[in-house]
């Protein structure tokens, strides 16, 4: 199989990434299906990725006319079935080993077997679930960045099963689909930027729970002095604070860490079950759609400074 032979895209689970994933390939002329079980997460899967396209219509990244041909190649499923016909799996549900050996296991047994298995695992190792795929060879990461046709960087991380021919098949097709691909010599949990970003998180999560600096304060010190469009906290509500409180609890279970599982619980005592999501629910660590990161005045302190 070659790069410009993937024709249908079938992205398991229809959350932040999903969605994304989707639209993307779909941008750039694959047939994409959306698989989800909850038809609640495909409708709100639906309205955010036609709210994307109209964006990205609106800043000239697409015309119309492109937008409603990239819309009209997205399907929305909850029938496992349809992966019958697939060319490549992308998998991004929750950060469990366990669930997403379970997901692949189920899908090779549907899929035919010139079908790629990939996953957009943020802290695991494919390793961990790559015999339970069926078709180790034919399994890698294929990470993506939020946003998708903004940071348009994806990492290619290979097990030591992975063929070398999927390697290059991988990295060729990120680039169809408007990617730069990094491809790591091995594997590392948090691949490259995520590593990097998750060290300033953490640091970020640290100095707020010290009592050193707010939540805006932080960002803003982040913003000034790295010349970053946003801060820590903002990029988290970005990405969706229950994506960031499932990586938490995976990193508390693959370690055994009892600091890390209160953190974990923390934070999804203060937000998650408060409904504070990030940008999907209108309130994270800031409110939307106005959030004050993005108001003229923020980095210099004047801006009205939101609750947190």
């Amino acid at each position: 199989m070659k790069a410009e032979d993937i024709s249908h895209v079938f992205v398991v689970g229809a959350g932040t990434m999903g969605q994304q994933i989707a639209l993307q390939c779909a941008m750039h002329g694959c047939d994409v299906t959306l698989y989800d079980i909850s038809p609640d997460a495909l409708q709100t899967a639906r309205a955010m990725i036609e709210g994307y396209a109209a964006q990205l219509a609106g800043r000239q990244r697409l015309t119309e006319a492109a937008s409603r041909q990239a819309l009209s190649r997205i399907r929305y499923t909850t029938q496992p079935e349809a992966a019958a016909t697939a060319d490549l799996v992308s998998e991004s549900v929750p950060e469990d080993p366990v669930l997403k050996g379970r997901v692949f296991a189920q899908f090779n047994a549907i899929c035919p077997p010139r079908t790629i298995f990939t996953t957009d695992t943020s802290t695991l190792l494919p390793s961990m679930f790559a015999a339970a795929t069926g078709r180790p060879a034919q399994f890698a990461a294929l990470h993506f960045h939020t946003y998708v046709w903004d940071s348009n960087l994806v990492d290619v991380m290979p097990h030591p099963g992975t063929s070398p021919e999927l390697v290059h098949l991988l990295s060729d097709f990120a680039r169809r689909i408007g990617q730069v691909p990094l491809v790591l010599k091995k594997e590392s949990a948090g691949y490259v930027a995520n590593a990097i970003l998750g060290a300033i998180d953490e640091a970020a999560f640290r100095l707020v729970r010290d009592g050193v600096a707010s939540v805006e304060d932080v960002d803003r010190a982040v913003m000034i002095v790295m010349r970053m469009a946003t801060g820590p906290f903002a990029s988290l509500d970005i990405v969706g604070l229950d994506t960031v409180w499932h990586i938490m609890q995976s990193k508390a279970r693959l370690s055994g860490n009892p600091e890390h599982q209160a953190a974990a619980d923390q934070f999804k005592a203060q937000y998650i079950d408060k409904g504070r999501l990030g940008v999907k629910s209108g309130r994270g660590f800031y409110t939307y759609p106005d959030p004050a990161y993005a108001r003229p005045g923020f980095l210099t302190g004047d801006a009205v400074r939101p609750m947190s």
